[in-house]
């Protein structure tokens, strides 16, 4: 907590003595949940509940300055919360307990390697505890009076017995499973390209990049000495929503079937077969010659294909109808679930939009076929990554494919009415004002609360990382500050409304950090925007690589950072899918965008573009510099010397996005943007194999240079 016991014995403007501003009343009045929950509450003040809450009533801003809440947006922020967690009352002044109100104990305990930790209730003398490993072997432990025992030496799950209490404990290594653990030294440093993979492209893809673009892909690179290949996030989605975003999932721990090619595991007479049979084939080659994804028509094609190959694959003989078998088995009721929800969306999505409607075991008859059609989907989906994954690592790649964890997910999704008792609700996630949204953002999406995480044992996060880990060598975790706090706002307020809950900081990242090994799994963290403060620093003691971004790498100053500056903890990057690549920067075209979209003046136009004009200015100079005083004849060689200055850097992984190695000038995605720009839609042009390839063979020498003592 940012005050303290003292702090929250104060009154604070007098809220706790009067009826919260902003409220609006009914006859007879009813007043709100947290003063409900111990009668007139003046024992406890506003910014008490809120502190015990996990919102921080103080915080800094993106411009260094403090912050504080007003009572309102407290009031509102509590009172929208206030459905997430059980009975608030119950958890007040509870003898025995280490958590403030209104957190729930946790079913599990996380410790580190070998180290000291104690029970969350005490067992009030000294007594035996028995330690069970995931082999069942039991191991004898004692425990003081205070709950203190000595963790295991030895890392992962186990069930911890005292008296007539029963805990999961997670024993964490040290850190995540690292880059070095990958390329077996701790001198070399990697590389590999970024790709938004359905801007990706191969010949007969029907408007679509997929398993077997990324699979060219990551040959090319791995020939040329690349360790990883990472991806835009490829979660499951509700293809029934009006615009089409990677990061306002549906369930994060499924996946978008249609960026598979089901050739890759059925073959390509099967394939072209059922194309043929379907009637599709001059639609699917004008959708390929696109040059903007068309999200409906892509979908619609992909799921007439699919339903054909799913009856071909019913009707024939095949020895994979094992593998789905088991696939389906494994995948349990969560699987089933999920299958179940997809098929109500596709078949009533104007009937009902609410996740409890969905919640019932029993598969109408009517359903059935949908029902089995995703199963299918999502096995035939997973087989296809494997089989990328194998590519790349086939082809010389020591990381893979680098999967992409979205911060939430949408409240009406499946995951979230697969978690509804830890679902965080009444607020969405959002942003605060910042430099590059002046209003905030609200991102219309959801997660876990951190009491329904403790609630649960952590087991919708244990369960989302396993999904994720196991199908590359990576995991870029969108918004790694999440594992500490997000910025919540009420449902239907502005963003700047909204305000910071904490999480359980290091319970997530020791389970972070013991999943990754046992999945032998990179973990990335996009550390940027507004960070608690010592955040990077907590993240890089286990592990966790953050992200260096060249067009953000400065000093106080505004000079650019020279490639010896950067950090090795971190991947480095060009840019990001948020922000222009580097030729459209220069050009300022995101300046031009948001001109036309947002209305800007010209003298908000001029004053930006001057600002640009001296960044770009800066960056010419120090690539000067670090090119001892060699200039640049053209645009296209002053945006290969920024690819070889990142290359140069010491991070432990450079990765450059697919759309400076190809220089170009479109936006992958404009924030704060819903209509008037292609988001998520544009494709690379077509390219010819072999000036890719030279242009691979190229950065893989420059950063083995980079790289030699």
């Amino acid at each position: 907590m940012s005050r303290g016991i003292a702090a929250m014995a104060r009154k604070r403007s007098g809220a706790s003595h009067r009826m919260p501003s902003g409220i609006r009343m009914s006859c007879p009045p009813i007043r709100p949940w947290y003063w409900q929950a111990r009668g007139a509450m003046t024992s406890l003040t506003l910014e008490a509940h809120a502190l015990a809450t996990g919102i921080e009533v103080d915080w800094i801003d993106a411009y260094g300055r403090s912050r504080q809440l007003a009572d309102i947006t407290l009031e509102r922020l509590l009172d929208a919360m206030h459905g997430s967690w059980p009975d608030a009352a119950a958890s007040l002044n509870a003898p025995h307990r280490r958590q403030p109100y209104p957190a729930t104990l946790s079913t599990m305990l996380t410790a580190d390697i070998g180290g000291t930790t104690c029970v969350p209730i005490t067992p009030r003398h000294a007594t035996p505890a028995i330690l069970r490993d995931e082999t069942g072997t039991e191991h004898a432990l004692r425990m003081d009076a205070q709950g203190h025992f000595q963790v295991p030496r030895r890392h992962g799950y186990y069930e911890l017995h005292y008296g007539a209490t029963r805990l999961q404990l997670a024993v964490a290594p040290p850190r995540c499973f690292g880059v070095a653990d990958r390329l077996a030294s701790h001198r070399s440093r990697g590389w590999g390209l970024g790709a938004q993979v359905y801007s990706l492209r191969h010949d007969d893809d029907g408007g679509l990049g997929d398993s077997r673009a990324v699979a060219q892909l990551a040959r090319y690179v791995g020939e040329a000495g690349g360790d990883a290949l990472a991806l835009s996030p490829m979660h499951a989605v509700k293809r029934t929503a009006a615009i089409y975003s990677p990061y306002t999932p549906s369930h994060r721990q499924f996946l978008d079937w249609i960026y598979a090619d089901p050739a890759q595991i059925l073959g390509e007479n099967a394939f072209q077969a059922a194309l043929e049979r379907v009637g599709i084939s001059e639609q699917w080659a004008r959708a390929e010659g696109a040059r903007l994804v068309d999200w409906p028509v892509v979908y619609a094609l992909r799921r007439m294909l699919w339903q054909q190959l799913h009856i071909q694959f019913k009707q024939e003989p095949d020895p994979l109808h094992g593998e789905l078998e088991g696939f389906a088995a494994r995948g349990g009721e969560s699987l089933r679930a999920h299958a179940r929800m997809v098929a109500r969306e596709v078949l009533h999505a104007a009937q009902t939009s609410d996740p409890a409607t969905y919640s019932a075991s029993a598969i109408p008859e009517a359903l059935r076929a949908e029902w089995e059609f995703e199963i299918f989907a999502q096995w035939l989906a997973e087989r296809c990554w494997q089989k990328t994954q194998h590519a790349a690592l086939d082809a010389g790649q020591r990381i893979g494919l680098i999967w992409d964890l979205a911060v939430g997910c949408d409240p009406t999704g499946s995951e979230a009415c697969a978690y509804q008792n830890a679902l965080l609700k009444g607020v969405e996630l959002g942003a605060p004002p910042d430099a590059f949204n002046a209003e905030g953002q609200c991102w219309g999406i959801t997660t876990y609360s951190p009491w329904g995480l403790k609630a649960s044992g952590f087991q919708p996060f244990i369960e989302l990382l396993r999904a994720n880990m196991c199908r590359g060598g990576g995991l870029r975790i969108d918004h790694v500050s999440s594992l500490c706090r997000l910025w919540v706002v009420p449902q239907g307020q502005l963003a700047e409304q909204g305000g910071y809950l904490k999480y359980p900081f290091e319970d997530m990242l020791r389970l972070l950090a013991l999943e990754s090994w046992r999945h032998r799994c990179v973990v990335i963290g996009e550390d940027l925007g507004t960070l608690p403060a010592n955040l990077r620093e907590a993240l890089a003691a286990r592990g966790v690589l953050g992200t260096d971004v060249l067009l953000f790498m400065r000093n106080d100053e505004g000079e650019f950072l020279p490639p010896s500056q950067w950090r090795r903890q971190a991947i480095a990057t060009t840019t990001t899918h948020d922000l222009p690549p580097l030729l459209g920067w220069r050009a300022a075209l995101d300046i031009e965008q948001r001109t036309n979209m947002q209305g800007w003046s010209d003298r908000m136009r001029l004053k930006q573009r001057k600002e640009r004009r001296a960044s770009v200015d800066k960056l010419d100079h120090a690539l000067s510099q670090w090119r001892q005083g060699r200039g640049v004849d053209s645009l296209q060689m002053a945006n290969q010397a920024c690819v070889d200055y990142v290359l140069d850097t010491p991070a432990q992984l450079a990765l450059i996005p697919m759309e400076d190695v190809l220089d170009r000038t479109e936006q992958p995605n404009l924030p704060g943007t819903v209509h008037g720009y292609p988001n998520w839609q544009h494709r690379l042009p077509p390219a010819s194999h072999d000036a890719l390839q030279a242009i691979l063979q190229r950065m893989g020498q420059r950063r083995q240079r980079a790289t030699a003592p």
